[in-house]
């Protein structure tokens, strides 16, 4: 076995020294065997080296120890010192076994090897091999001389068929790509023309349904001839009144019989200044409100209407999603803008320029107001008594000073005037708003504490949470905590959910929203993740809805029942502070880093409209603040059951704003 090895390898050597391509000979005798030892080292591959003989193995035999040789090169070894020449192993003939595997890779090695040398291919500085045409050359050329005719001609029409078949195969490669392409595309608006076609189903089976609504409505309107023999058995004292009311009458059912296709008389559909305004809000917002729109009916989109029924009998009630829609779309149409009420300032001393309000927070009642900020003062003022003054100098019904600057107040739900505030010593504090006193305190944090909120079902129950990564649990009832939920980043904000006593959402710098069952406070019962940076706020929309802020410049709309973000609200700038976020359950208002305050709908992603507060104050401040951009809007609070929201920014101005 040795012998023949060798006897190759000294054939292969022999051709080394020659101009002739040591190859040549394989191709006219494909049976010679092929030179495999005449590369050198550096040329083959090494995995396939014996450490003995390091030349390509041949029949490879591996030992019981794990190692591979040729197979005359490991009987040789185990003859003279029975041992693995690798590991030192005790070895035996015995315990050496073909290594099938190898030896498969070997032959297919030294095919891949023979085919390139066969075409003239070389092998370049980093040992692989690169397309030689001198050499390929060189060979037709020192054979041209042997060859006949026929010979060429049969040589000149493969290489004719090689030739076209590589074309081919280029022409098809690059066509099967446009084609992959093309059926992709295909495939997208095949898709998309059937998703328009659903959407479009439902459209005209939502339009039919609106229609018929609206001529149940008009059928149930007193008609012209009922108006006409009204108006003649009046009086002849009530007749101008009658007729101012039947002519106002009139204008009311033709614009009935104008907005369902009816075509009255002479008199044309002339909407009111109301319903103009609303219809360019409405287009203004027009694809806005298309997305609102197939969220709504997504369902009937995706899995089909049960009836599209057109000649259908007109329902008392609009389809779920339908109407649900129109709410939104009444509800973004309802305001056009921000009316300021009454504006007052948090701190009276002129020179202060730390005057940021923190918290803003109407009563149970919404008779007062509280407002807390860096000045270490909560200031309590009478609601109707700060609208109905017209002098513009505002006084606090009642003031409450604390030891520590003021991050956030919570009124109790029940006892009129019972208040909590925290502050940046980790304290939180209950005061007794009707005399200003301290009536118990509780220091268990260990750092700042962010926020407070008192429960609205079980109004014992308190929270609050840090910087201190923990949500402590208080009852009014007791002196010292009752139970600790720990988190794992600073909490920024805390809030109970408005319908249960034992659930609770806070917001963290890990950016989530967790949200707690507190009967079981080992894991949160889902976590809202969607945010970039810390969460500052989260406030309950209902009992199964949440809007959170942070300081990544988003408002986030979540749901309970699923972890996933329902909408984002984007518009204000918010990267470094706190700067408030309030709702009444529809509407969502924000502040914003540009001295701004923003206002949202629920129902969409843009914003409904802002209010810039103003930056000068004084004549002898113009020039220093125009270009001042350091003020935000600080604290928001939304008046309940009403359209008034109130706002501070960090100047210490508060404006009541009306919704118009």
């Amino acid at each position: 076995m040795a012998s023949s090895r060798d006897g190759r390898s000294s054939s292969a050597s022999s051709h080394s020294g020659s101009n002739v391509p040591p190859n040549r000979s394989s191709i006219r005798t494909p049976k010679r065997p092929r030179p495999t030892t005449s590369c050198t080292l550096d040329e083959k591959n090494t995995d396939f080296l014996c450490p003995v003989c390091f030349k390509l193995i041949e029949e490879a035999h591996i030992t019981k120890c794990g190692h591979t040789y040729c197979y005359s090169c490991i009987t040789k070894s185990i003859e003279t010192q029975k041992r693995c020449p690798k590991c030192n192993a005790f070895v035996s003939v015995e315990e050496i076994f073909p290594n099938f595997l190898l030896n498969d890779l070997i032959k297919k090695h030294k095919l891949r090897i023979n085919g390139y040398e066969a075409l003239g291919l070389t092998r370049d500085s980093s040992g692989e091999f690169s397309s030689s045409a001198d050499g390929l050359r060189d060979f037709v050329a020192s054979e041209s001389q042997n060859l006949t005719l026929p010979d060429v001609n049969v040589m000149l029409e493969v290489l004719t068929q090689r030739k076209h078949l590589l074309e081919a195969e280029s022409c098809a490669a690059q066509n099967r790509l446009l084609l992959e392409f093309l059926r992709h595309l295909l495939k997208q608006k095949r898709e998309k023309q059937a998703q328009i076609a659903k959407e479009i189903t439902v459209i005209e089976s939502d339009l039919c349904e609106v229609g018929n609504k609206l001529k149940e409505v008009h059928s149930k309107c007193p008609t012209l001839e009922d108006v006409e023999r009204t108006a003649a058995g009046a009086s002849e004292t009530d007749a101008l009144t009658v007729n101012a009311m039947k002519k106002e009458m009139i204008e009311i059912i033709d614009k009935m019989g104008s907005s369902i296709g009816y075509k009255e008389e002479e008199i044309p559909f002339i909407p009111n200044a109301g319903f103009t305004l609303r219809r360019r809000r409405m287009h203004d917002y027009f694809d806005d409100f298309v997305e609102s729109y197939l969220s709504y009916r997504s369902k009937d989109v995706f899995f089909g209407k049960e009836s599209l029924d057109k000649t259908a009998k007109p329902a008392l009630e609009l389809n779920p999603g339908l109407d649900q829609f129109r709410e939104s779309l009444i509800k973004f149409s309802t305001y056009n803008s921000l009316r300021v009420l009454s504006t007052l300032n948090y701190s009276s001393d002129l020179f202060n320029n730390s005057t940021i309000v923190s918290s803003i927070e109407f009563d149970k009642d919404n008779e007062y107001f509280a407002i807390a900020g860096v000045t270490k003062r909560i200031k309590v003022f009478d609601y109707g008594g700060v609208v109905k003054d017209i002098v513009g100098i505002h006084y606090p019904c009642i003031e409450m000073i604390s030891r520590s600057k003021i991050s956030c107040i919570s009124w109790h739900n029940y006892l009129k005037s019972t208040l909590a505030s925290s502050d940046y010593e980790g304290t939180v504090t209950i005061w007794d708003a009707s005399t200003g006193q301290r009536t118990k305190t509780y220091q268990e944090h260990e750092k700042r504490c962010w926020s407070v909120d008192f429960n609205c079902v079980d109004t014992r129950l308190i929270a609050s949470g840090s910087d201190d990564a923990r949500v402590k649990l208080y009852s009014l009832n007791e002196e010292h905590s009752v139970a600790t939920l720990e988190a794992k980043a600073n909490v920024c904000c805390v809030k109970f959910n408005p319908r249960s006593s034992w659930h609770l959402a806070f917001g963290s710098a890990d950016h989530c929203v967790h949200y707690y069952d507190l009967r079981n406070m080992k894991e949160a019962v889902s976590l809202f993740k969607g945010h970039k940076k810390a969460v500052s706020y989260v406030k309950f929309l209902n009992s199964e809805e949440i809007v959170s802020a942070s300081t990544d410049s988003q408002l986030k709309m979540w749901s309970i029942n699923t972890p996933h973000c329902l909408r984002s609200f984007v518009g204000h700038t918010n990267e470094k502070n706190f700067v408030g976020l309030a709702t009444d359950g529809d509407y969502v208002a924000c502040g914003s880093e540009n001295n701004a305050l923003y206002v949202y709908y629920k129902g969409l992603s843009k914003k409904l409209f802002t209010y810039k507060f103003e930056a000068i104050e004084g004549v002898l401040e113009v020039e220093r603040r125009e270009d001042d951009s350091s003020e935000f809007v600080s604290a928001v609070c939304w008046k309940q059951s009403s359209n008034v929201v109130v706002a501070a920014n960090s100047r210490g101005m508060i404006n009541i704003l009306e919704l118009v």
